[in-house]
């Protein structure tokens, strides 16, 4: 059974422990508007720049920083792109990609070295599958930086699936302030934001069929969103098409910067509310809230569901028997902080492009470590035999004393990045890096 089936199944009742043990495997009006027709272009811009947030009403806005681009939200067709990118930060900084399959020449630090301040790059950028993606500015951010936004964007399908509002939904966790922190003080709970906003309304009509993207833009966090009332049936995870399945309970498990695409025929009655809940592991809490409208409903019946949306080159199965197999344990003195790569450091592993490999993740710490592979997608093997889970991740939290298999086909020669933080607030990234030739 897939983890966010376990875990929604006791969104409720959950203390840390029991959450952790699961994990195996978005101002009213303007939250939800009718997705914009995708732009035809090939060029893009993405800009670092020192920005604010409004946490606290009443209190001075938080200094963040934050890409910028001169279309937003960003809906595009797959194609090739050339991307600018400009730092008007004060110390160096890199893009991070969160999806993108094969695209060596725009991986970080192992092709894209880090840009000055004030500096500007131009690279090219394949986008071969449709999805929701991201990129961040935290790969370099030490601890001393200023919290920073992930800047989400949109590959549309070529065959768009029947929606009435195609949305993304952004949920990003802000710590206390060192005021708050003090010991003086008992600290607050973090604050959680969609799309930047607290606790917003989010107005739907009665009988919309809504495609909801969410995205967990922490860096550390392992959270679960459950939408009370509605049935949500999940169609993609991690930028990949998955073999739709509702989600149980109608709650989603999301690893830190995990994304899961979802359809939710909101056939609640007009004027009625159902409220969007997140659970961290230590309590639920309401982030948001779908108002219906006093409007008629839109229809009168459900729409029928959506075929599986293309897989758009992922292969359709995996040879395991002649898989290279792998141990990688997620901690240990090969891995280093960001700061400190170089790819004169020895790789992870190398392994001949066309070959399938299989991942045995070790996690030997105290905490529950999230492993993050740039360059490819991968399924999750089933511990009891040699099948794996219906859809395709590029993201995992292993428990801690646990291992999880994970098999890929190595398509695309290059040197890719792995990452693996714990999951605790602050916690260092820490990354190695792998060959395909």
């Amino acid at each position: 059974m897939v983890h966010t089936r376990l875990m929604a199944n006791r969104f409720f009742v959950l203390d840390r422990r029991r959450f952790m043990a699961g994990l195996g495997a978005t101002a009213a009006g303007a939250i939800l508007s009718r997705a914009p027709t995708a732009q035809a272009q090939s060029n893009l811009t993405l800009e670092a720049k020192p920005t604010t947030i409004l946490l606290r009403p009443g209190q001075a806005p938080t200094p963040i920083w934050g890409l910028e681009s001169s279309a937003a939200p960003l809906r595009l067709k797959a194609g090739q792109f050339e991307v600018t990118f400009r730092n008007g930060l004060a110390v160096p900084a890199t893009l991070d990609w969160r999806g993108i399959d094969g695209v060596p020449a725009a991986e970080p630090l192992t092709a894209r070295p880090a840009v000055p301040p004030g500096a500007e790059v131009t690279f090219p950028l394949s986008l071969r599958r449709a999805g929701t993606f991201f990129a961040d500015l935290r790969l370099l951010a030490g601890s001393g930086a200023p919290p920073s936004r992930p800047f989400p964007f949109i590959v549309e399908e070529n065959t768009p699936i029947t929606v009435d509002r195609d949305e993304t939904l952004l949920i990003e966790d802000w710590a206390p302030t060192a005021a708050e922190a003090s010991p003086e003080t008992a600290a607050p709970p973090p604050i959680f934001t969609v799309n930047g906003q607290i606790l917003p309304d989010i107005p739907v009509r009665s009988g919309e069929r809504l495609r909801l993207r969410f995205i967990n833009g922490s860096q550390q966090l392992v959270i679960a969103v459950k939408i009370e009332g509605l049935e949500v049936r999940v169609i993609a995870i991690d930028s990949a098409p998955s073999e739709p399945f509702p989600a149980r309970n109608s709650a989603l498990v999301l690893a830190p910067g995990g994304r899961v695409d979802t359809l939710i025929d909101a056939n609640s009655p007009p004027g009625s509310t159902s409220q969007i809940l997140l659970h961290d592991g230590n309590d639920a809490r309401p982030i948001a809230r779908l108002t219906a409208s006093s409007d008629a409903p839109i229809r009168s019946t459900p729409l029928p569901p959506p075929p599986a949306l293309p897989t758009d080159g992922l292969p359709a199965q995996l040879d395991l028997k002649g898989a290279m197999p792998i141990d990688l344990g997620l901690q240990g003195g090969d891995w280093v902080a960001p700061a400190g790569f170089s790819t004169a450091l020895a790789p992870a592993f190398k392994i001949k492009a066309g070959r399938t490999i299989v991942l045995a993740l070790n996690n030997r710490g105290e905490l529950a470590a999230s492993f993050h592979l740039h360059g490819h997608h991968f399924r999750l093997l089933d511990r009891l035999d040699d099948g794996w889970k219906p859809f395709w991740l590029d993201t995992l939290v292993v428990e801690p004393g646990q291992t999880q298999r994970i098999a890929l086909a190595a398509t695309f020669p290059g040197r890719w990045l792995i990452e693996a933080t714990a999951t605790r607030r602050g916690a260092q990234r820490l990354i190695r890096w792998y060959s395909v030739e």
